[in-house]
């Protein structure tokens, strides 16, 4: 029996994107043996403060850094509709796309996975999707906890040790509001594209 067609769903700020998240997106595409990856740029995370690029730079800074890499698909969905983003409604608008044939996986970090119980209508979300867990330095989720907290299906989850590369967006504007160097952390392309529009030279405290 031919085994469905595979999906990869990851969705975030991508505040700037970095090399952490294309990283990520490429371990759980060739461990879960992925057709694709679709890069779903919020337009507001619920649980998220501040967003400092507007969607449309994120949005180009997304399509930057997965130009090289065909799997890689940009997906405009969160953005062209009302904020906040809602992971449930965007995974429910592809099951219909995709219909049963095609099997969904929702790809996140450990950090996010420990904060799912509170997502919005996330047994909903899990109606519709597979779950990629990725490891993150310093970060821990417990399975069992989860899967005790959440109607999850043994077969339904699955945890990857990743790259766990050490990079964060909240620290690369950090680093870019200081003035200091980013380069080799996020893709060239996406830092000339920072610097032609002057993104996150203000520290965030002065945007509260």
């Amino acid at each position: 029996m031919p085994q469905p067609v595979r999906i990869g769903v990851f969705g975030g700020t991508f505040d700037p994107i970095h090399f952490g998240h294309l990283a990520i997106a490429e371990e759980a595409r060739l461990a879960l043996g992925l057709s694709q990856v679709r890069f779903v740029p919020a337009a507001r995370q619920p649980l998220k403060g501040r967003v400092m690029a507007s969607g449309e730079q994120r949005l180009t800074m997304v399509r930057l850094a997965c130009q090289d890499n065909p799997a890689f698909h940009v997906d405009e969905c969160e953005l062209r509709r009302p904020p906040p983003s809602y992971t449930s409604v965007t995974l429910a608008s592809l099951r219909a796309e995709y219909g049963p044939a095609v099997q969904l996986w929702f790809i996140l970090g450990a950090d996010a996975a420990r904060e799912l119980p509170r997502w919005h209508q996330v047994e909903a979300l899990l109606r519709h999707t597979h779950l990629a867990i990725v490891a993150r330095p310093h970060q821990h989720v417990d399975l069992a906890a989860l899967q005790q907290t959440l109607p999850l299906q043994p077969d339904q989850v699955v945890l990857l040790s990743g790259p766990q590369l050490a990079i964060a967006s909240s620290q690369l504007r950090q680093r870019l509001a200081q003035g200091l160097p980013v380069r080799y952390q996020l893709p060239e392309a996406v830092r000339s594209f920072i610097e032609a529009e002057q993104l996150y030279q203000q520290h965030e405290e002065a945007h509260d």
